[in-house]
């Protein structure tokens, strides 16, 4: 299968692209920075670019079978970084006849599905406080992607750590036996699954977590 990453020299975007290659995939993975993806195979295409330009990423797109977005604001990123490239990639794919689209964001875009408890209600809060420009961004997002015709998946993920890959994590809902982390290697195993293989969460929001 061919996929497209996006935000693939991310943390979590260069785990993607290394469990995608491993599991037999042709990988595009667009980077604004080459060097910041230390990874080389004969599987793997780089595309440089920016998700703000809509020609460099409908040429990241043409072609594919998926796409995975691993896309996060980083420090001096503008306030509209996800609305724009989810734009950008809807449209893309959409021109280009792919539907399958798995993309990350945070735990603190809620789902009606969601029950909160009161520590989530405490992430939640916080989450407004100190990133509300980031939270609206994402939450816009979403949205955007939600409206599209599109087999669109949105994994929710919480606190993320460096740990292993262990296989075992629970998915659901906010509130419903959600835990408070996930390692990246276990996040970006279910979003490649989710990505290559039939899915019970299509158009949903499932939130990953130990």
């Amino acid at each position: 299968m061919n996929i497209t990453i996006f935000g693939a020299s991310g943390r979590t975007g260069r785990l993607l692209v290394q469990s995608a290659l491993n599991a037999g995939h042709s990988v595009t993975a667009f980077v604004r920075d080459p060097a910041k993806l230390p990874v080389q195979h004969v599987e793997l295409k780089v595309v440089q670019g920016d998700t703000a330009d809509a020609a460099a990423v409908a040429r990241a797109v043409a072609g594919a079978d998926a796409v995975i977005s691993g896309l996060g604001p980083v420090k001096g990123s503008p306030k509209d970084l996800l609305v724009t490239a989810q734009r950008h990639i809807t449209t893309a794919m959409q021109t280009a006849g792919v539907r399958r689209y798995v993309l990350l964001t945070g735990a603190g875009v809620r789902d009606p599905q969601d029950q909160p408890k009161l520590i989530d209600k405490v992430f939640g809060f916080l989450l407004k406080l100190t990133a509300a420009d980031v939270l609206k961004d994402s939450e816009n997002g979403v949205r955007l992607v939600q409206a599209t015709a599109l087999d669109w998946i949105v994994v929710r993920g919480p606190r993320l750590t460096d740990g292993p890959k262990t296989g075992r994590y629970r998915v659901g809902y906010v509130g419903q036996n959600s835990g408070t982390q996930i390692s990246r290697a276990d996040l970006a195993d279910f979003m490649l699954e989710q990505a290559v293989n039939e899915s019970d969460w299509i158009r949903k929001m499932p939130m990953i977590s130990w």
